[in-house]
């Protein structure tokens, strides 16, 4: 058996100037790092936005680099990136966020000129949405679903000197002639979480971490509390399928199989997880991932309260929709805030939330956002009135720039929000429709003549119009979305947001 090392690198991040940067710590390295330990297999992950103990963060973390783009760049030389990644015989680059495309095919570029012998895997939505530029970078093999039972059936192959992947599913890859082969059509998916390895966080640079303290999600900051937090998922999957959401295509029928059908993990595992972050990691806080962690509410709030019962904080959920907020009521038809929830949701941390209505319209709501919201089936003004009561801060997310959205039902929209402020909306956040790769509304836009042809999803951000030929033209979307943001934000948190970026 030859020994396989595995590095699994995050690469440097990209961002736009002026936007705080966050370094990517996403849980596909600690599953898939947990997966290659328990078949025996040496892996190391590499964060090349804040490196390891050998690398001096004051030397890069704030010393961004102006790329050509007019992004900017964060993170370890090209160079320290070769020398972490020479004695390792496969690396792994995840292509999860879509403005870090650029970075993952620059890195792989990189590396297959200085180790052309080296394997070079990817994964992630854009990776298996986007093969051929992946190819074209280096990659020899594309994960196209969840990893962790794929990437031990390639190392084993490649411990008995081989590199025939013909046996392994849900994948495409170079074969020795170059030849690129397509196996999706079959491999096994994990329906049953519990049977998914104990992510391995101890692989990822926590101290790293925890010193910047820029967590995905929450601001940071618990009053009286030292930070040292981590990410964790209870469950996989959504029961929406939002167009602008990749989990829409992620179906039976897909590359990917079934990945996006809701699924989650039994109150005793998520209770050893809990337990491992708080003994093992040393953790205080928990960054819940999932999507759609309130997609079985019942079972939300007793992971809730056993949360509290571990003395962990909530930083904050990844996947809150406005529809879990509320419940049935004795009028048929009528929901009203679920005070059990909001008053949990105050229990265990939460001081801020941000409500994402989307759009104030039905027709879009139903069209492109799963209908999951029915704006007139409840009161919106009695649900934020009641997160104030329980003293959590409400702020609301909206888009507009919809394929084929007119001018007068974004100001629908406009109108509903600006009701809303008036009745205890903290602050308002308005982004422009960005179509990512492998998601449903991207799909269209091609098929539809809506994307530049010079489109760069490196470069698709919330406030700049993504798309052409719509209805509204993108020069005025973005007007409206600039005024919007400018109308209903105070000045002490539009400062906040500029001032983002120096801390």
């Amino acid at each position: 058996m030859k020994d396989i090392k595995t590095l699994l690198l995050y690469p440097p991040e990209q961002s736009w100037p002026g936007m705080m940067v966050k370094p990517n710590g996403s849980l596909a390295y600690p599953y898939l790092g947990s997966a290659l330990r328990n078949i025996g297999a040496e892996v190391y992950v590499y964060d090349a936005c804040v490196g390891n103990e050998n690398d001096n963060l004051d030397d890069f973390f704030k010393k961004s680099k102006l790329l050509p783009s007019g992004m900017v760049q964060t993170g370890v030389s090209d160079q320290r990136i070769l020398e972490m990644v020479k004695n390792y015989d496969v690396i792994g680059i995840t292509s999860i966020f879509s403005q870090q495309e650029t970075q993952v095919l620059r890195c792989a570029r990189l590396i297959k000129t200085h180790f052309p012998k080296k394997k070079i895997f990817s994964g992630g939505v854009n990776a298996k949405s986007r093969p051929q530029q992946f190819f074209s970078a280096g990659v020899d093999v594309i994960f196209t679903s969840e990893s962790e039972i794929t990437i031990q059936e390639i190392i084993k192959i490649m411990q008995k000197g081989s590199n025939d992947f013909s046996s392994v599913g849900k994948i495409i890859y170079k074969d020795k002639s170059g030849k690129i082969l397509d196996n999706t059509h079959f491999g096994d998916i994990i329906m049953d979480l519990d049977k998914l390895p104990i992510p391995a966080w101890d692989l990822l640079p926590n101290e790293r971490y925890w010193k910047i303290g820029r967590p995905h999600g929450g601001s940071g900051k618990i009053a009286g509390k030292e930070l040292k937090y981590a990410s964790m998922m209870t469950s996989r999957g959504c029961p929406f399928d939002c167009s602008f959401c990749h989990i829409a295509d992620e179906t039976e029928k897909s590359i990917s199989g079934a990945i996006g059908k809701f699924r989650i993990k039994s109150d005793e595992r998520v209770q050893k997880e809990f337990t491992i972050l708080k003994n093992d990691i040393g953790v205080k806080q928990i960054y819940i991932e999932d999507d759609s962690l309130f997609g079985m509410k019942r079972r939300a709030i007793r992971l809730l309260k056993t949360l509290v019962d571990y003395g962990l904080d909530l930083l904050d959920v990844n996947g809150v929709n406005t529809i879990h907020l509320v419940k049935k009521s004795d009028k048929p038809g009528w929901m009203v805030p679920d005070e059990e929830l909001i008053e949990l949701l105050a229990e265990v941390g939460f001081t801020d939330l941000c409500l994402p209505f989307e759009t104030a319209n039905l027709r879009i709501m139903k069209k492109w956002c799963s209908n999951k919201l029915a704006l007139d089936r409840f009161d919106p003004i009695a649900l934020v009135k009641m997160l104030g009561r329980y003293k959590i801060n409400v702020s609301t997310n909206y888009m507009i720039g919809f394929p084929d959205e007119t001018k007068e039902e974004i100001e629908v929209t406009l109108n509903f929000a600006r009701n809303m402020k008036e009745h205890g909306i903290d602050n308002v956040h308005f982004g422009l429709v960005m179509p990512v790769p492998g998601t449903p509304i991207f799909n269209y836009c091609i098929e539809n003549n809506l994307l530049p042809v010079d489109y760069n999803p490196d470069k698709f951000q919330w406030t700049k119009a993504n798309l052409v030929n719509t209805p509204v033209p993108p020069h005025k979307l973005e007007n409206i979305r600039d005024k919007a943001w400018e109308e209903f934000n105070n000045d002490e948190f539009k400062k906040s947001r500029k001032d983002w970026a120096k801390h």
